[in-house]
């Protein structure tokens, strides 16, 4: 790898210099972002001696492969370009959080038949969030998940939850008629949906699931978010 000195030179660093630096660091975090040719070989060998390559807490980044290039777009790095889009948003999970897995499962998807492959390399027990974006989702309407999906993981849904379904309304209507709670509760349903949390069965939109009287569930991911609303994990 290269890097320009002071004076604008270039001199050789081995990647091999750079994680012997890193591995004597006291930190309890080290991450290791390089976008460079041939990155991805820094800590390959899974052990040196009776030492792991990767100390604890370690986690290393890279471009490419060790045998590959690192690609550039109009003078800019194609790697350092995803990399900067994940860290602005694109990478963060429904409560904001920005990692190192979730950034590199963007760069992955981003790069998609690109030649260039990123490496992804760690030694950690959990995840650290290396910067905090807007969330798509409130925190209260996760966290109301587990109360609205208490006894099931689907709920029927009838006119009842639909606001505009309501006599004072001047349009065709539907007994039962809107009901405030269940109004409340269609309104959080698909704000939850919107992120992918909550589907409709049997029916493309919510809005005609509720009024012909079909019914919602949670998606994968919703039961997901479900668990860590359960186990208190926000």
């Amino acid at each position: 790898m290269c890097v320009p000195n002071e004076y604008g030179e270039t001199d050789n660093i081995r990647l091999s210099e750079i994680l012997e630096t890193i591995q004597k660091s006291k930190c309890k975090n080290k991450i290791v972002i390089l976008d460079s040719c041939f990155s991805g070989g820094m800590g390959d060998n899974p052990f040196d001696g009776m030492n792991a390559v990767l100390s604890k807490g370690l986690t290393i980044l890279s471009a490419t492969r060790p045998e590959e290039t690192a690609l550039e777009i109009a003078g800019h790095g194609v790697f350092t370009t995803l990399l900067c889009s994940a860290l602005n948003g694109g990478a963060a999970d429904l409560l904001g959080h920005i990692t190192p897995g979730s950034i590199y499962a963007y760069i992955d998807k981003a790069l998609g038949n690109w030649n260039q492959r990123p490496i992804f390399k760690t030694n950690v027990q959990e995840f650290v969030s290396l910067r905090e974006a807007n969330s798509p989702i409130d925190l209260k309407d996760l966290i109301a998940i587990k109360e609205v999906f208490s006894s099931s993981d689907t709920i029927n849904l009838d006119p009842s939850f639909e606001f505009t379904n309501n006599p004072l309304e001047k349009h065709s209507y539907i007994k039962p008629f809107a009901d405030n709670e269940n109004v409340k509760t269609m309104k959080l349903l698909q704000r939850l949906e919107r992120v992918g949390l909550v589907e409709p069965v049997d029916e493309e939109h919510m809005y005609y699931a509720v009024m012909h009287s079909k019914s919602c569930r949670l998606t994968p991911l919703g039961k997901y978010y479900k668990s860590l609303s359960i186990n208190n994990r926000f």
